[in-house]
C-alpha cells in the first residue's frame, strides 16, 4: 500500500556518537524524502561529528573516526538538510524519542531555527511495538519478508522504515492512511518539547515532567522562583528544552506588559 500524502514526508534515520541527545552528536544521516505523487529522492552523509567516536559506538554502526576525518562537519551539511525537510513531515523508526531530538539539537547548534510546529512525525518503532512488540531487523522479516542487510546503516534503516510502514498500512486495516492518524498513533505522549522534560496538563498549559516540580505548571515555577530557571539554563538539559522555557518565561513577561 502506498502511503496516501497532502505534503512531502521524510524517513530518516541517524548514527551517532552514543544515545545522549543533549551531548552526543551525528555520524551519518540518511533521508528518503517521499512526495505526494509517489517520487522519492535519497540523500546519505557521512558526517565530522567534531568528537571521538566511542568504541562501542563504531561497533554497532561500523563509522569509526579515521572515516569520517575528511567529511563535512554537521554545521556545514545543516543548511542542506533543512532545505530538504523544511516543507515536510518526519517518518523514522524510534524518531520521537530519539532522532528528532537529537537532530533538532543539532540544527540548533547550526543556528537553524529547528521547529516541528507544522510538521507531523510518524514512528514507526512506537505502531510496531503497539502491534508486534519488536525490533526494526524483526519488523523488517515480519512485514516484509525480508532479511536487513547492514543493519546499522542508517541508509538501510532509513529504507527498511519506509517498507515497514507500507506493510503495516497493509496488514492492519486499523491504520488509516493518513499521516495525521499515524502521527497520533505513533506518538507516547504529547510533550511542548522533543525530549518530554515538559509535558501539557488537562487544560493545555505547560507542565514540568521531572524532578522535584513534576506535575507543577511551568509558569508558576518561573514565576515563584526564577532561580529555578537559571538554574534549568546553565544545566544539561537540551538546547531545544531550554528555548521552550525561554520561549514560556518570554510569554509571561509579555502578559504583563
Amino acid at each position: 500500500m502506498e502511503l496516501q500524502l497532502n505534503k512531502p514526508i521524510c524517513f530518516f534515520d541517524l548514527e551517532t556518537t552514543g544515545i545522549n541527545v543533549a551531548n552526543d552528536r551525528i555520524v551519518e544521516i540518511s533521508i528518503l524524502k517521499v512526495f505526494p505523487n509517489g517520487n522519492r529522492e535519497s540523500h546519505t552523509w557521512r558526517v565530522n561529528p567534531e568528537m571521538p567516536i566511542p568504541e562501542q559506538a563504531s561497533a554497532v554502526h561500523g563509522i569509526t573516526n579515521e572515516m569520517v576525518a575528511q567529511e563535512p562537519t554537521f554545521n556545514e551539511l545543516a543548511p542542506k538538510v533543512y532545505q530538504l525537510i523544511k516543507d515536510s513531515d518526519l517518518g523514522g523508526f524510534n524518531s520521537n524519542r530519539f532522532d528528532i531530538p537529537l537532530l533538532a539539537e543539532e540544527m540548533l547548534r547550526a543556528d537553524i531555527d529547528f521547529d516541528m510546529k507544522k510538521a507531523l512525525s510518524v514512528d514507526v518503532q512506537t505502531i510496531f511495538h503497539k502491534m508486534e512488540k519488536r525490533t526494526l531487523e524483526a519488523a523488517y522479516k515480519f512485514y516484509c519478508d525480508k532479511t536487513l542487510d547492514n543493519a546499522h546503516s542508517a541508509e538501510a534503516d532509513t529504507l527498511a522504515t519506509y517498507e515497514v510502514l507500507k506493510a503495516q498500512l497493509d496488514k492492519y486495516p486499523e491504520l488509516e492512511n493518513d499521516i495525521h492518524f499515524l502521527s497520533d498513533f505513533s506518538s507516547h505522549r504529547d510533550f511542548a518539547d522533543f525530549a518530554g522534560f515538559i509535558g501539557y496538563d488537562e487544560n493545555g498549559a505547560e507542565m514540568f515532567t521531572f524532578g522535584k516540580h513534576k506535575g507543577t505548571l511551568v509558569e508558576e515555577i518561573l514565576e515563584k522562583e526564577p532561580g529555578y530557571f537559571g538554574w534549568l539554563l546553565n544545566a544539561d538539559f537540551p538546547l531545544y528544552t531550554k528555548r521552550v522555557l525561554t520561549r514560556i518565561k518570554l510569554r509571561k513577561l509579555n502578559t504583563k506588559l
